[in-house]
């Protein structure tokens, strides 16, 4: 009877080994599990956009920093220099501008003085020829009445003295027309000029709003000789010193943003199919094992790089070699995001974790 128990006990304890180990690989079949996770954040790089001498260094390296503190200082002398410059070209187009507006008051003077003139000379060529019809009439009065004697030559010369006289004087008013007509295009071209020269009025015209452009240009050039944290995180990698060069577009440090981590847990490839963005993840960092962080799916990658078949040594394409009999699984990214990270743990980019997903979880939302 001893001897059947102790069949029975051994038997009952292998069963139920077998079948915790069948629950544990149904989880792991239900549930993704991988070891192969790493947690990432924005990494910002730090790019000055003026180049110069470093004159003071705010930061320390893997100091925390908020928006828009100063990281960095450029000497901002050439940049301030410039700035006056360009404000100075401002206020001295604006005072060619208020000049050439009073050059078109004049020359808009000029035509209706030239305009008037013309007004005048046909007045007086109106004047004139009712003058001249009046002497023609007192020409041949005087030269009917000469052979009557009943007027004397001294009147008939007086009266054709009269006459061309008036003749003349027509003449010389018609020349007046046309200089005056002449006075007025060339008037007219001149206002066209001083229009050319003015360009469009007020704000639209082009001289002002370049030499306003210049200046605001040199004043976004002398604000960004003060480099700032671009957002809430840890500067890493810090490598300036007082009186080095920053150079325009070059990175000169990076900056984890404190508010952008998540975790990359790459599955296998035949491990994904169960998986939808939303369900629940536990992520367990390997610094901080017995603080597991809640988190939830936010998406799976479309796509990883090949190895086959990219360019190699000359321009042949790489082919990696395998066995015919073992077909290796990829991987590929799902990016969770971490719901809560627990008190006391610190997340470092780059650093390992292992990632479970629960399958299901996240349906219902």
């Amino acid at each position: 009877m001893k001897f059947g128990q102790k069949y029975l006990w051994t038997g009952t304890i292998v069963l139920i080994a077998i079948l915790v180990v069948l629950l544990k690989y149904w989880d792991y079949v239900v549930n993704p599990w991988t070891r192969d996770g790493q947690v990432r954040a924005k990494v910002v790089q730090i790019t000055p956009r003026v180049s110069g001498r470093i004159v003071e260094v705010a930061v320390k390296d893997n100091q925390f920093v908020k928006k828009g503190d100063l990281l960095f200082q450029i000497d901002p002398r050439t940049y301030e220099a410039s700035f006056d410059q360009a404000q100075a070209q401002y206020d001295k187009t604006g005072d060619n501008y208020l000049a050439q507006e009073k050059h078109v008051e004049a020359a808009e003077a000029q035509v209706e003085v030239s305009r008037a003139k013309i007004l005048q000379a046909q007045s007086s060529i109106k004047e004139i020829d009712s003058e001249i019809e009046k002497n023609r009439a007192e020409l041949a009065r005087q030269k009917e009445l000469l052979p009557k004697h009943a007027t004397s030559q001294k009147s008939l010369d007086r009266a054709r003295a009269n006459y061309d006289v008036s003749v003349q004087q027509r003449v010389g008013a018609k020349a007046a027309i046309f200089q005056a007509e002449a006075n007025l295009a060339e008037a007219e071209a001149n206002l066209a000029e001083a229009h050319a020269k003015l360009g469009a009025l007020g704000d639209a015209n082009a001289s002002i709003r370049e030499a306003r452009a210049s200046v605001q240009q040199a004043q976004l050039n002398l604000e960004f000789t003060k480099v700032i944290a671009s957002a809430d995180g840890y500067v890493t990698n810090l490598n300036l010193w007082l009186g080095s060069q920053a150079v325009t577009n070059q990175p000169a440090l990076a900056l984890v943003d404190i508010n952008s981590f998540w975790v990359h847990g790459f599955f296998k490839e035949t491990s994904i199919g169960r998986i939808r963005n939303g369900d629940k993840a536990i992520v367990t960092l390997m610094a901080y094992p017995d603080s597991p962080i809640e988190g939830h799916v936010d998406s799976l990658g479309w796509g990883i790089a090949q190895q086959d078949g990219s360019t190699g040594f000359n321009l042949l394409p790489n082919v990696n070699p395998t066995f015919e009999w073992i077909r290796l699984a990829q991987r590929v990214p799902v990016r969770i995001h971490l719901d809560k990270v627990p008190e006391g743990v610190e997340l470092r980019v780059g650093t390992t974790a292992s990632v479970l997903v629960k399958t299901g979880s996240g349906q219902s939302k």
